[in-house]
């Protein structure tokens, strides 16, 4: 029964994502039709196409590899100030003049009017914003579900544990020994139950607001107000600078104060304002890992070749995502409305990032496309204001190579991580 709800779960999360990319390119799509744009195909998956439809002049359907999707629009390379191809030599013009021709060749003397790179520019921002922000709204649907039904898992001011020691972070067994000095938090007697009030005199409303005080406050005196059953209690310690995990990215060790205590937890309901603030918090943590992207898949590797545990904050493919799914589903450790919740939540969390990575400024990503149609309407709009002709859309061909290098560094990065997640996966209920 354990692997039946192990393979239903991984399976169906799998068929999620799929389906939450579809609505991806859904996304790009339906604008693009509204504005009269040319797109002859829309496909989940890549490689050999497995079945597929036409209606009216595109060809619907799914391929052999599910890990990804794409919708084919006419014209999206402009053709160039000298033509198709250019009279030059080398990689970098070859590299452009290829991807020019290649653009050309589906387009037919009656399309004229509905190229991508003909329209405005308003329009094509519209048609590459579409996808991400289906993923947006995904993630908020989702998330926002879990808020409002049993509510998101949240820190509360209620003390669950207080650290008998200060415990360095390098160190591979995390407990005290004889030589290792009695935390901040057991030295000012702390107790479990005890609700933070205020620190150093200043209320405290969330767990975040007093975790960003206690690093602030690096070595130096603390005094804490604390309720303790029917009474108020006020206890005085210092803090120590030690490495605890950035919040905004637990793999990353930072020398902060220290305290030496833990949240207790509890589950709150919560309307859309709370799922923004979810987001946006969500939002740096992935900005967070995005900038550290290439530093993690080589750790990943590193973890791999050499044997050692991989980090459980360690980037995943959506194998390792579809794992542990089927983990969460299938394990007896939580109630089955905790699984739900904790899928839901996966769910969201991985449209957000979607959305998010196809922001990055880069092609072959949305984002790319996306800078570039800005940077067009800007320029059309100086050159408007300066009285002069429209420069016509900005070439985005030239950077043509660059796309193929931040192409195959994502397909390179996807390969690592599904054969780490096959390999070694990422395990939520480690033994």
């Amino acid at each position: 029964m354990t692997i039946l709800l192990y393979v239903v779960g991984a399976i169906g999360f799998f068929a999620l994502i799929m389906a939450s990319i579809a609505l991806h390119e859904v996304g790009h799509l339906v604008p693009a039709k509204i504005f009269g744009v040319k797109a002859t195909q829309y496909f989940v998956g890549f490689g050999r196409t497995l079945w597929s439809t036409r209606r009216g002049e595109t060809e619907y359907g799914f391929k052999l590899l599910p890990l990804g999707g794409y919708v084919k629009l006419i014209g999206m390379i402009p053709p160039g100030k000298r033509g198709l191809r250019a009279n030059s030599t080398g990689l970098f013009s070859s590299l452009v003049d290829d991807a020019r021709h290649a653009d050309a060749d589906d387009i037919t003397p009656a399309d004229e009017g509905r190229l991508f790179y003909q329209k405005p520019s308003w329009q094509k921002i519209m048609v590459m914003v579409g996808g991400p922000l289906m993923n947006l709204i995904l993630a908020f649907a989702l998330l926002l579900g879990v808020n409002a039904s049993i509510g998101m898992v949240r820190q509360t001011l209620v003390v669950s544990h207080v650290s008998e020691c200060i415990i360095p972070a390098d160190r591979e067994v995390q407990t005290c020994t004889d030589a290792d000095a009695p935390s901040p938090a057991a030295r000012a007697g702390l107790e479990i139950g005890d609700e933070i009030l205020a620190f150093n005199g200043t209320p405290v409303a969330t767990w975040q607001d007093l975790s960003a005080a206690i690093r602030a406050n690096l070595d130096q005196e603390a005094t804490l107000l604390v309720q303790r059953g029917d009474e108020q209690v006020e206890l005085t310690t210092r803090t120590e600078i030690t490495g605890v995990p950035d919040p905004l990215d637990p793999a990353t060790i930072e020398q902060v104060g220290f305290l030496g205590v833990s949240p207790s937890q509890e589950r709150v309901r919560g309307g859309p304002v709370d799922t923004l603030k979810d987001m946006t918090e969500m939002t740096g943590r992935v900005f967070r890992v995005l900038g550290t992207f290439p530093v993690r898949v080589w750790n990943v590797v590193a973890d791999l070749v050499t044997g050692q545990e991989r980090d459980a904050d360690s980037p995943m493919s959506i194998v390792g995502a579809s794992r542990v799914a089927g983990e969460i589903a299938s394990t007896d450790q939580i109630p089955a409305k905790e699984k739900v919740a904790g899928l839901v939540t996966t769910l969201g969390t991985v449209n957000l990032f979607v959305a998010l990575f196809n922001f990055v400024p880069l092609l072959p990503l949305d984002g790319g496309h996306i800078a570039g149609a800005l940077v067009e309407w800007i320029r059309r709009g100086i050159f408007r204001l300066r009285g002069k002709a429209d420069p016509g859309p900005v070439d985005i061909a030239v950077l043509m190579p660059v796309a193929y290098v931040v192409a195959g560094f994502i397909a390179l990065c996807g390969g690592v991580l599904i054969i780490a997640d096959i390999i070694d996966p990422v395990s939520l209920f480690r033994q």
